[in-house]
C-alpha cells in the first residue's frame, strides 16, 4: 500500500473513530498532497509524499516554537499534537552516528575535499538520507566533515 493510500485509510479509520484532531491533520496532510499533484499534473511517488510530511513536520515545529516565545501553550500544544501525528508517516529516523557514517563514505566516494564541495554532498546525501533525518542535522554534519 502507498503512503498516499495509507493516509486515507488512517483517515477514514479516524473519522470513524471521531478523533477530531487527528482528521484535522489528515485533512491538511492529503490537501498538501494534492495541491502538489495538482501544480505538478502527476501522481506522487512515497518519496515525494515524505518530502511533504517532513516539510509540513518543520513547519509545525517552526510554528510552535513561535507559539512558546510568544507564551501560547494552548497552540503550541496544537501544533505538537499535529506533529506527533505526522511524524507517524515518516520511517524510522537515523541515529547521529548513522548520519555521521553516511555523510562520511560520501564524500569518500566523492572525493569532496573542502566547503566548495559542500553543494555535492548535500545532494547524494540527500537522495540517500531524505525521510530519514531532519536535513538540517545532516547539514550540520556535513560542515563539521568538510571543515
Amino acid at each position: 500500500m502507498s503512503l498516499k493510500a495509507q493516509v486515507m485509510a488512517d483517515m477514514k479509520a479516524a473519522m470513524k473513530a471521531k478523533e477530531k484532531e487527528t482528521v484535522s491533520t489528515l485533512r491538511m496532510f492529503t490537501a498538501a498532497i494534492k495541491q502538489v499533484e495538482v501544480d505538478e499534473r502527476r501522481e506522487l511517488s512515497d518519496q515525494d509524499v515524505l518530502s511533504i510530511v517532513a516539510k509540513m513536520i518543520k513547519q509545525r515545529n517552526d510554528a510552535a516554537a513561535q507559539y512558546a516565545a510568544a507564551d501560547r501553550q494552548d497552540l503550541q500544544a496544537r501544533e505538537l499534537a499535529e506533529v506527533t501525528i505526522l511524524e507517524g508517516y515518516l520511517p524510522e529516523q537515523l541515529s547521529d552516528q548513522t548520519i555521521k557514517d553516511i555523510v562520511q563514505s560520501i564524500i569518500n566516494e566523492s572525493g569532496a575535499s573542502g566547503m566548495q564541495d559542500m553543494g555535492k554532498v548535500m545532494t547524494l546525501a540527500k537522495a540517500q538520507i531524505a525521510g530519514q533525518a531532519d536535513m538540517s542535522k545532516v547539514s550540520h554534519v556535513v560542515k563539521s566533515l568538510l571543515t
